[in-house]
């Protein structure tokens, strides 16, 4: 009887245990249940036979701890099994949301699953480190709010309703957001960004999408937006060009955890499961080792990896003494509940073997107190071997060196091998947090790519104390990317690339000897927060016709007066250095592309396009004790012009072309005195010989020819400044400058039947404007103040590239600042064409070609003056 009974009793234990130990086990299951499963105790796996109101206090629990627990070490995934939820919940830091079916349509919350910034009075610049994936969200309120920025990835989601990518401010104001990524998506209504500066969007159906800011890059999505970059700031890739998506664990029909590996596709449209499953295949459990922080170490995980094992990783941090080696090819990585992993004795976290087809996916790399060489190595240096038709790949990766405890390495991520995928990356030097100082948490590249053939999607990296990505490897595609140069460069001597000849270091460089690069929206962000730091290029790239740049922006966020990125690329592109006016904020590149040309100082474009004629040209030089100027323009390379004295800060050299053209570039050679070049040099440009203004462009020279290109202008004076300090004189034995003759431009349009109107109203007519008659004008009727205004009806669509507005009669009338805008409708007048200071009655605006019918001119400066003109002519 005691026997039997004892042979019930057990009986009755294993089934229990076997039934508590099956995920798919159908029983009224309790919420204490949620967080004893196989994974461990930070991972909770919810079951809709749970009551929702137990669902719900646990989820508003782990939201309570993380809504602002930026650097905390605590991690959580919160995991659905297929069914519907009717609970409404927010996601905080370092949180996992996951639906635990094969496709999103097998987990619905019903109800609302957000991110808001409320912790931070709505701005969600720093609402980073959180996933929600493979799941549909029906939100009660129509509405469903994603407020993010980097490391915030947001897959496999069916989205009912509208999306919301910002958060407001306690005054209802539309807060700052700097995010983000969405890949294999499904939005029925409209995104709407609002505030959101920068988004990455991959292969994604959308009902519509409402706007941008800077930079929204959108690959082989159904429904993308239409416009051209950079107004809207839309980059439109119509395919996505190779792709596998991120592996995910997912319960099956049986019951088990499985995790699904999906397929490698090319040119691929839309989302993965727009047919049924994703393609791809499926592992047990039982081939993953399964890693916890409370017991896991490096020697068991490399133990593991020996015996063939896949590795998952549960939440938490990960101390390891040893790098974790990854060496059999197909290998799974999987992380869930942001699992950090830490190398406590100067070792990299985990490298990967020159094998096929290995998928690392969800972790966050910490750089520990010593410092490594690089947080993760894909491939060996010197690895070769193709891998197109089975590439490895890496999705929704982390770095961090510094913030939430002090770290350094040489580099975050080295991608050795070829054919890698990247597929979402935030490489972040801390700007903020623990071990946050310049010579503290040192990072000196974020990324640096060797392989070739290496394609990468929605790189985030940003601040490191030299280049944030280095590319050596040919044939790399990139789409989308977004850095901030360091905030804490603490001066300009700190902070020179080339040998101290260049001022800062790009934060995208591609290397000398690459042939074949191309890349796909790029924003390059600057906040010199402690130096009026000067970035010579954002980005830099070799001049060959193989390397490409399409779609690039600067923006000047904030920083110390006197800072800027001076060029986009190459010595192309304009100065970003304040905050207003517009064009001194944002700066844009439509295309670049390489020429082959002997001098990579020329951004890829020749100069200017038509070298003028220089007959009668005088110059003079402050000193005047060197050679003669007349040298400059004689067609004679041996002979120069010179300064007779060392350079310093302050010399200058300033041409008189006798007449006024439209210029663009210009090219300083000192070949011959080949040390003699402007270690530094401002461009400065006048139609009087007298007003200034700003400089059309500055630079540093790294060689004996200098190339310098900048918006077109028109001008008869040219001033060139020389900035920098050598014991060499500055000498130049030939000075050409490129543009158009203009006066050649140039019958005005007519002007039969041109009408106008102004705000303010109250001055001189507008009809004043066209009639020929000198001695009339239009007025303001008032002192000039920002935002006035002159809306020109041309009658008919017409194509024009310039505009003079001559003040002559009222010298002193003329616009401080202008911006000048477009329309065909006389309503939708878009972004600036041209903006400009004024600096004599008579300015000359040119632009890219226009066709419009309707020219609106807003005065943006302030004087006691009255804003008049007398005549107003429009040019072909």
């Amino acid at each position: 009887m005691f026997r039997k009974a004892v042979s019930v009793v057990s009986s009755l234990v294993m089934t229990v245990g076997f039934l508590a130990a099956d995920p798919g086990f159908s029983h009224a299951a309790s919420i204490s249940d949620a967080n004893s499963t196989i994974f461990g105790p930070n991972v909770y796996v919810f079951d809709p036979s749970m009551p929702a109101s137990d669902i719900q206090n646990t989820v508003n629990s782990v939201f309570a701890v993380q809504e602002s627990n930026e650097f905390g070490s605590q991690r959580n995934a919160l995991l659905f099994k297929p069914g519907s939820y009717n609970i409404n919940f927010n996601v905080g830091f370092n949180t996992h949301v996951a639906g635990l079916g094969q496709n999103p349509g097998d987990v619905t919350i019903n109800g609302g699953l957000n991110v808001n910034a409320d912790w931070d009075n709505g701005n969600a610049t720093r609402n980073f480190w959180r996933t929600i994936e493979n799941l549909t969200i029906a939100p009660s309120s129509g509405v469903t709010q994603i407020a993010v920025s980097q490391a915030a990835p947001l897959r496999r989601l069916h989205i009912k309703g509208e999306l919301d990518l910002f958060d407001f401010d306690s005054n209802w104001n539309a807060g700052w957001a700097s995010g983000g990524f969405l890949a294999d998506s499904i939005v029925d209504g409209t995104v709407v960004p609002a505030s959101q500066q920068q988004w990455f969007s991959r292969n994604n159906l959308y009902g519509s999408w409402n706007n941008g800011v800077w930079n929204m890059v959108f690959v082989g999505d159904t429904n993308a937006p239409s416009g051209q970059f950079p107004e809207p700031p839309y980059t439109v890739i119509d395919r996505t060009p190779v792709m596998r998506e991120k592996p995910y664990l997912y319960i099956d029909n049986a019951g088990q955890y499985r995790v699904f590996v999906p397929a490698l596709q090319s040119n691929s449209k839309g989302v993965s499961w727009a047919n049924g499953s994703t393609p791809g295949s499926s592992l047990s459990i039982d081939q993953f080792y399964i890693a916890k922080p409370e017991t896991a170490t490096a020697d068991s995980i490399n133990a593991a990896l020996a015996q063939g094992k896949n590795l998952l990783f549960t939440p938490g941090f990960f101390h390891l003494n040893d790098t974790i080696r990854i060496a059999n090819p197909n290998t799974v990585v999987l992380g869930i509940g942001i699992p950090t992993l830490v190398p406590d004795n100067g070792k990299p976290v985990m490298s990967v073997a020159d094998v096929d087809g290995v998928k690392i996916a969800g972790l966050t790399f910490d750089a520990g107190p010593a410092n490594t060489s690089s947080l993760l190595e894909v491939g060996p240096a010197g690895s070769s071997a193709g891998h197109a038709a089975n590439p490895t790949s890496l999705h929704d990766l982390t770095f961090r060196i510094g913030g939430a405890s002090n770290g350094r390495t040489d580099a975050g991520l080295v991608i050795n091998s070829r054919d890698v995928i990247g597929d979402h990356f935030w490489i972040w030097r801390a700007d903020h947090g623990t071990g946050a100082g310049w010579t503290s948490n040192v990072s000196k590249n974020g990324l640096i790519v060797n392989g070739a053939d290496v394609t990468l999607y929605g790189l985030f990296n940003e601040h490191h104390n030299e280049y944030q990505t280095v590319w050596n490897g040919n044939g790399g595609r990139l789409y989308f990317y977004q850095s901030e140069i360091p905030y804490d460069v603490p001066n300009q001597a700190a902070w020179m690339s080339n040998g101290g000849a260049v001022n800062g270091y790009a934060s995208y460089k591609v290397a000398d000897s690459v042939t074949s690069h191309e890349a796909w929206g790029l924003g390059i962000y600057s906040y010199f927060r402690d130096a009026a730091v000067k970035l010579n290029s954002a980005i830099e790239v070799p001049n060959t016709p193989g390397v490409k740049i399409h779609h690039a922006t600067t923006i000047w966020l904030n920083g110390t007066p006197g800072s800027e990125i001076t060029h986009i690329v190459n010595n192309t592109g304009g100065r970003v250095y304040a905050n207003s006016p517009a064009s001194a904020m944002r700066q844009t590149l439509n295309e670049f592309a390489g020429n082959g040309s002997e001098n990579p100082g020329d951004g890829g474009t020749n100069p200017g396009g038509t070298a003028l004629d220089r007959t009668g040209w005088t110059a003079v030089s402050d000193p005047s004790s060197g050679d003669s100027a007349a040298n400059l323009f004689d067609g004679n390379t041996a002979t120069r012009w010179s300064t007779g004295a060392p350079m310093a800060s302050g010399q200058s050299l300033t041409i008189d072309m006798n007449q006024a053209y439209n210029v663009n570039s210009i090219k300083m050679d000192s070949t011959g005195s080949d040390g003699d070049y402007a270690r530094g040099y401002q461009i400065y440009l006048s139609n009087d010989g007298s007003t200034w203004g700003n400089p059309a462009a500055a630079g540093t020279g790294s060689g004996p020819v200098i190339d310098v290109s900048f918006t077109a202008q028109n001008a008869r004076y040219i001033k060139i400044v020389q900035t920098g300090t050598s014991s060499s004189w500055w000498s130049i034995h030939e000075l050409n400058v490129y543009g158009t003759t203009a006066s050649s431009s140039d019958t005005p349009l007519a002007r039969n039947g041109w009408t106008a109107s102004s705000a303010p109203s109250s001055g001189d007519l507008p009809a004043s404007l066209f009639d020929g008659n000198p001695a009339t004008r239009w007025s303001t009727g008032a002192p000039m103040a920002p935002g006035q205004s002159l809306t020109i009806d041309m009658k008919t669509a017409s194509s024009f590239s310039k505009i003079v507005m001559d003040s002559t009669g009222s010298g002193d009338d003329y616009a401080r600042g202008y911006e000048i805008y477009v329309s065909n409708d006389g309503t939708s007048f878009g972004s600036a064409i041209a903006t400009g200071t004024g600096n004599g009655p008579v300015i000359t605006a040119t632009f890219t070609p226009q066709n419009a019918r309707y020219i609106r001119i807003v005065q943006t400066g302030t004087s006691t003056s009255w804003w008049s003109i007398h005549e107003l002519n429009v040019y072909p």
